[in-house]
């Protein structure tokens, strides 16, 4: 099988995720420790012992997911499951993609702790609380969608967001205008149109100050090609090219996530098993409602990293 590894986004947080990895794998508690050093502070004990309106904070719950994404991938790589020789492609949705150019290679643990850090607090405060909001619209495909932002808009800011598949597309923008778009799109036949608990209306224009943080952020920090291609949300796309790469995660700040086509452009390259990496199972069952067929694993737990692990090793002893 052709496998490519993913790395979820914020949203997949909870309190105690990761703390079987550290308790069981001394390689997945040193993840932990690098981030606590790079941040200056225990974020682990956030991550572990809450609370949870701590954890969710923007500026923790990205470099928070990132540190159990790259637990789990030392995990993995310690049992003889590395991306290297694992997976041909990683993808990683929104602050996903720091953890995937992370476990790649192409970013330090710590470089990737204090990016998020500062992706998160840039993108906070890129707009007032409560000026901007975000909705999913779910039974509407991307072009409908755009056309209800256009509509909804009225001069105001209001696009997509998230294009993650399985008629889920998320819009972002003013506060009125996304209030406008959930109603319009109830009216063109939205199977459900809710507002998110968010705290910004992140992936649209709003977040061009934001974007500015990053682009200074992100000219400070060594980035090396990954081991494997990366397919960024901005493209939907490989790439390798270190410098593609820091363009990239300086328009995804603004840019919408591409993750429909992100995961097609995959199984149409001959992707059959996407393995989870990190917190929760979000993106394993929108991979299995965009490409028909495709196997689909989890790894953030003990258990699930053994489960993989045997899965990945016989796929190596079959191919040798």
């Amino acid at each position: 099988m052709t496998t490519a590894f993913t790395f979820p986004g914020q949203g997949s947080q909870a309190v105690g995720m990761g703390k079987a990895l550290a308790d069981a794998y001394p390689e997945a508690r040193a993840v932990f420790d690098e981030v606590d050093e790079a941040l200056g502070e225990k974020l682990s004990a956030t991550i572990w012992d809450g609370p949870a309106n701590a954890l969710t904070l923007t500026e923790n719950a990205q470099p928070a997911l990132m540190a159990v994404s790259l637990a789990a991938t030392r995990v993995l790589a310690s049992r003889g499951a590395p991306i290297a020789s694992s997976a041909a492609f990683v993808a990683g949705h929104s602050l996903g993609e720091y953890s995937a150019l992370a476990a790649a290679g192409a970013l330090s643990v710590g470089d990737a702790a204090r990016l998020l850090r500062t992706r998160g607090r840039a993108m906070q405060e890129a707009v007032p609380v409560g000026a901007g909001a975000m909705a999913a619209l779910i039974g509407l495909d991307l072009e409908t969608v755009a056309a209800v932002a256009a509509e909804a808009a009225e001069g105001a800011v209001c696009s997509a967001a998230n294009d993650n598949g399985g008629g889920q597309v998320v819009v972002s923008g003013d506060k009125a205008a996304v209030e406008r778009a959930v109603e319009i799109a109830k009216a063109k036949g939205a199977r459900r149109a809710v507002l998110l608990p968010v705290s910004a209306p992140f992936h649209c224009a709003l977040m061009a100050p934001a974007a500015e943080v990053m682009r200074a952020a992100l000219a400070e920090v060594t980035l090396n090609a990954p081991v494997v291609p990366i397919v960024a949300n901005v493209t939907a796309r490989p790439t390798s090219d270190a410098e593609e790469i820091r363009r990239n995660l300086v328009t995804q700040v603004t840019a919408m996530v591409r993750w429909r086509e992100s995961i097609v452009w995959l199984a149409e390259a001959g992707v059959d098993r996407f393995v989870e990496v990190g917190a929760g199972k979000v993106l394993s069952g929108l991979a299995r409602r965009i490409a028909d067929g495709v196997a689909t694993m989890t790894a953030g737990t003990p258990e699930d990293i053994e489960a993989a692990v045997s899965q990945l090793g016989a796929d190596e002893v079959k191919n040798v």
